[in-house]
Order: structure tokens, then sequence, then C-alpha cells
């Protein structure tokens, strides 16, 4: 971000004295590192390969896997600070180790959705209470929100669902008993292995 904001004061009032820039270089850093907010992230082995996840003060934000670290840390917000930590992630780490052992089937963790439009966020909030070992339809789920004609905005709502597994976006299948789509790595693939992890296959 540094980098873009630099570029854009070149453009607009051309290149300042390298002092200068230095000068101001330094002081952005020092700004960003005081001010802006912190998301901290940490890695786990699983069943899906390598499992990424990031929190807020709030709460799980982001989890993906299949993908490579950097691509995941792209992903997250580009105006706020990031560092691993295992020792504040290691609640997150246990509540997903004991699901993949089968010792699981709900997560209690607390999820920051804040950058989930309202609708998005019902949507995740509905299926997260489809319980392990079963599965809805999208049109299931959009009749449990009071928008029986809402099956495709499901869909496509549940496509961007940030936090796949804790929200289990992978128990819902297409009315034809396809399994439909799925957001998380791994593509169809994993969201087979996950409903077969729970007897839902």
């Amino acid at each position: 971000m540094e980098d873009t904001i630099f570029q854009a004061l070149k453009q607009t009032i051309g290149t300042p004295p390298d002092a200068a820039l230095a000068r101001s270089s330094e002081r952005f850093r020092d700004w960003f590192a005081q001010t802006a907010p912190l998301i901290q992230w940490d890695v786990m082995d699983s069943p899906l390969g390598p499992l990424y996840f990031a929190v807020t003060d709030v709460g799980l934000c982001n989890l993906d896997f299949g993908i490579s670290l950097e691509t995941f840390l792209n992903k997250l917000d580009p105006l706020v600070r990031t560092q691993q930590n295992r020792t504040a992630l290691a609640p997150f780490v246990q509540q997903l180790q004991e699901y993949f052992t089968g010792d699981r089937t709900a997560f209690d963790v607390p999820l920051d959705l804040h950058a989930q439009s309202p609708f998005r966020q019902s949507v995740l909030g509905t299926a997260r209470k489809i319980p392990s070992g079963t599965v809805w339809t999208y049109g299931q789920v959009a009749l449990a929100l009071g928008k029986p004609k809402a099956s495709r905005a499901v869909g496509q709502a549940l496509g961007h669902n940030p936090i796949p597994i804790i929200i289990p976006c992978h128990r819902v299948v297409a009315s034809n008993g396809n399994l439909g789509g799925y957001s998380g790595g791994g593509g169809l693939k994993s969201k087979q292995a996950l409903l077969s992890l729970e007897g839902a296959l």
C-alpha cells in the first residue's frame, strides 16, 4: 500500500528529493504500525492440506486451503497489519483438529463477517446452523431466510463464504442431489471429502 501512495504523490507533485521521500516514508511506516488494525494468522496441517486462517480483534475473518500462503495473505485487507501468532490462534487450531479427528461436530469460535453484506451475513448465519451429518438444498436455505425464491442468490452468497468449514457451506447441495458448487480450496473434491468425514454421504 505504501508504494501505491507514493507513486500517486509522484504523479501529482513530481518526484520529491530523496531525503524528503525517506522522511515521509519513515513517518508513514511509524503511523501505519501504530494505527492500522491488526490481523493475526496461522497455518495448520489438515487432511485437505495446509489450512490458513486469520482473525481480527472481533473473530475469525478468513479461512482457506488449496492455495499458497502468499495468495492467502494477499486476500486479506490491504489496510491492516498482519502477524503470524500461533499462541493467539491456538483455540482455533484446537477446534479444527478436533473436527478433523471426528471429536467435534460444531464450532463455537467468534466470527468477524463485517466485510460481508447484510444478506450474505444472513445466508452464512443460516448455513452455520445446518447440523453435521446432514445436507440442505439451496432452496431450503432460502426458505429458512424467508426468501423462498432466492435460491440463486443464496448460492452466490455461499460462493463467497470467507470461512469455509467453520461456516459449513459444504452442507448445502443442489435440489437434484448434485453437490453444487464449493467456495473452499480443492473445489468439489474437498466438499465431498468434508461430507464423507461427517457421514453425510
